[in-house]
């Protein structure tokens, strides 16, 4: 069972692919990574999310229980809160790292990623949420377009930390009661632009 709050959200979207979209070769330059998780049963359903800065500082955690019909839904559910949940403590230009177990929903979210960089937002390929959360998925499209970057990584069930926040939603309700964080990390800006020595002390001439 994964560990709440004890994840690295960072090296867990290194580990993992990046459906329909090649991963960077520097992707931990993400400025925040979500992790969600949708849950379903017949005695209740739960969304569970986790969000980090790059530093692996937690910024947010909600276990809320959830009336979806079906765990597709669930997924499409759970990312739209926990991308809202973000877009409260974030700013635009924020490059986001998404972390889900469900294929299709990281695919989806990859595919409108890159649609946004279109000029006509026309994706390579068709969209697949479920029917039924297709509500959902123009609030997660609207949220990808609102941001610099997105990516979506997908990971196994049983390594989401997001999973046991879905899947038990009344034992870990008192993470919905932490205070609100919004702890942007640094930005990494590359090679310094000073020049050498050789050059700094060079005289212009006259």
């Amino acid at each position: 069972m994964a560990i709440v709050g004890r994840s690295k959200l960072r090296d867990l979207f290194d580990d993992s692919p990046t459906p329909h979209i090649a991963h960077p070769p520097q992707s931990h330059r993400r400025d925040f990574y979500v992790a969600t998780d949708g849950s379903y049963s017949r005695d209740g359903s739960g969304l569970g999310v986790i969000v980090e800065t790059r530093d692996g500082e937690r910024v947010a955690r909600f276990a809320v229980p959830d009336e979806a019909p079906n765990n597709n839904v669930a997924e499409y559910r759970a990312l739209h809160l926990g991308l809202d949940v973000l877009a409260a403590r974030a700013p635009r230009d924020a490059r986001i790292g998404v972390l889900v177990d469900h294929n299709d929903l990281a695919g989806d979210v990859n595919t409108a990623a890159l649609a946004a960089r279109a000029h006509d937002y026309r994706p390579i390929k068709e969209f697949s949420p479920p029917a039924t959360a297709d509500h959902h998925w123009r609030g997660i499209r609207a949220r990808v377009v609102g941001f610099e970057e997105v990516r979506a990584a997908q990971l196994d069930s049983n390594t989401n930390p997001a999973h046991v926040l879905a899947n038990e939603p009344e034992q870990y309700g008192h993470v919905n009661d932490e205070p609100a964080r919004c702890l942007l990390p640094e930005r990494d800006t590359g090679d310094s632009q000073v020049p050498p020595p050789s050059r700094s002390d060079r005289r212009a001439s006259d």
